[in-house]
């Protein structure tokens, strides 16, 4: 009465799939690159050469690759620019707690206070200070 399936099931697990599997870890790596790399931009946007370099340099260590750099303008206002590298900085200290990567959530968080001093008009010494 009833004619068997002939085909697999849409429904079977992915755990026998041909195709590669990432970890959790990895998965926040990428994750955690790809926000940094997006605060790169916008760094570089702004002309804070040595804060991009701290910045490429975790990429690089996230990635096992230097990240490319390009200062593409955007034309956005100095402020708007501001408020976007610290919502990137912010971005990039959740995945980074979450991955307990201490170096770049340092990083990232140090990011954000000099963003944010530069949208109160408050004079800004070096904006990355201190960490390796």
């Amino acid at each position: 009465m009833y004619e068997p399936i002939r085909t697999k099931s849409v429904h079977t697990s992915a755990d026998n799939a041909d195709f590669p599997h990432r970890s959790r870890e990895d998965e926040l790596d990428i994750q955690l690159a790809g926000h940094l790399a997006a605060l790169l931009a916008v760094t570089d946007e702004l002309g804070l050469t040595a804060d991009g370099d701290r910045i490429a340099e975790q990429i690089a260590r996230l990635r096992t690759a230097p990240p490319a750099r390009h200062a593409g303008r955007s034309g956005a206002s100095s402020a708007a620019l501001h408020r976007r590298a610290h919502a990137l900085a912010g971005r990039a200290l959740v995945v980074a707690a979450s991955r307990a990567d201490t170096a770049v959530a340092i990083l990232a968080a140090e990011s954000m206070d000099a963003h944010t001093a530069a949208l109160a008009g408050a004079p800004t010494q070096t904006a990355l200070v201190g960490t390796p």
